[in-house]
């Protein structure tokens, strides 16, 4: 557990890879096993003892402030608005006002998902007396990521962008997750854009001041529709691998199959012979009609999918309506409230923007507006 110590969550990224979806909500809101990302993070820290957190955001600010409003999980939220984009250290800088001076305090990428103990990297800061402590995770492959190179005593060495994998120094990467002293604020100059990990971090790490924290367990970055989806997954696995997980008031025809790791919504409608999942999120109020096949996918709420229509391995939008007979597959992703013809193919990461109604078949990849 951790006491007095406050959290400045990182929300005001645009979420430009998950266009369109995210032309209509911040990133933040978008829902992971049928829950926004972020609360999934605000139950976390409030778990960790963390009784107040700073929320700093730009893009879709509002949106975020009207669904999450002053408080959840007993965890007292405060905004802090840029108004113009600022950087993760940009927005720190903003942030702390609201944080306050002396105390030491924790920074998370809002996009992240994961189940660190924010206790253990708190203690691990405190032994080193570290300016900056940050949580990493190992990957199987770091070429996408920045790498950092770490002695035995935990000290970061250095960071390396993208390296090639024959050419990584480990493949730890900055998990997005840190611990802060305020004198690190005093580097950053007021109201200037300037990137956390790759302005600040490197010159620290430098002078021998930045330590690391070793995390294994879950972990997500949400920046992009595959990681997304996989995110989506790993969460399926946690908490419905063995009986899918069924809303309160969902209508489930008996002829219908719901496959785990699954969750099915409050109010959803699946009709007879219809199967879902493996590895499908069904939201709130969607409707799924007779004969229809959903696998690993993600169906925001309130969406209409139509007799014997086909869904694979895609992003369906709020208050989307697919057509009967539709096939969509293959890492599309249909914006809000997109129209889908009967009989339509959609395949090879097409993407529909909110409100278009499509009528005729895409193949390749390609944005329809």
């Amino acid at each position: 557990m951790v006491e007095n110590v406050k959290a400045v969550i990182l929300a005001g990224g645009f979420g430009t890879r998950l266009r369109p979806l995210s032309c209509t909500r911040p990133k933040l809101l978008f829902p992971v096993a049928n829950r926004p990302l972020l609360d999934w993070t605000l139950e976390s820290l409030s778990k960790s003892g963390v009784e107040e957190v700073v929320l700093a955001v730009s893009y879709m600010a509002y949106a975020l402030q009207r669904y999450f409003g002053p408080s959840k999980y007993n965890v007292k939220i405060v905004y802090s608005f840029e108004r113009k984009p600022l950087g993760t250290a940009g927005a720190v800088k903003k942030a702390k006002e609201l944080v306050g001076d002396g105390e030491t305090f924790l920074v998370l990428n809002g996009d992240v998902l994961c189940e660190i103990n924010y206790g253990d990297i708190l203690k691990l800061h405190k032994k080193h007396g570290a300016l900056v402590t940050i949580a990493l995770y190992e990957v199987a492959d770091p070429s996408r990521f920045g790498v950092v190179e770490m002695g035995d005593d935990d000290q970061i060495r250095r960071f390396v962008e993208k390296p090639k994998l024959e050419e990584a120094p480990s493949k730890l990467i900055n998990a997005g997750i840190y611990t802060l002293e305020p004198e690190v604020l005093k580097r950053i100059p007021t109201e200037a854009r300037i990137s956390m990990e790759r302005e600040i971090f490197p010159e620290l790490a430098r002078e021998g001041k930045m330590y690391g924290y070793r995390y294994e367990g879950l972990w997500g970055d949400v920046g992009k529709p595959e990681d997304y989806v996989q995110t989506n997954n790993e969460i399926l696995d946690q908490i419905a691998k063995s009986e899918a997980v069924i809303g309160k008031d969902a209508r489930i025809h008996k002829k219908a199959k719901i496959v785990p790791p699954s969750i099915i919504g409050d109010n959803v409608e699946i009709d007879e012979e219809a199967i879902i999942g493996p590895y499908t999120s069904i939201g709130e109020g969607s409707v799924i009609r007779k004969g229809c096949r959903i696998e690993h996918s993600i169906v925001f709420p309130k969406a209409w999918i139509d007799n014997f229509s086909s869904i694979h391995s895609a992003i369906i939008g709020e208050g989307a309506i697919i057509g009967q007979w539709v096939k969509i597959e293959k890492n599309v992703m249909v914006g809000d409230n997109a129209v889908i013809y009967d009989n339509i193919t959609l395949t090879q990461e097409v993407k529909v923007c909110p409100s278009k109604d499509v009528d005729e078949s895409v193949l390749g990849p390609k944005q329809v507006m």
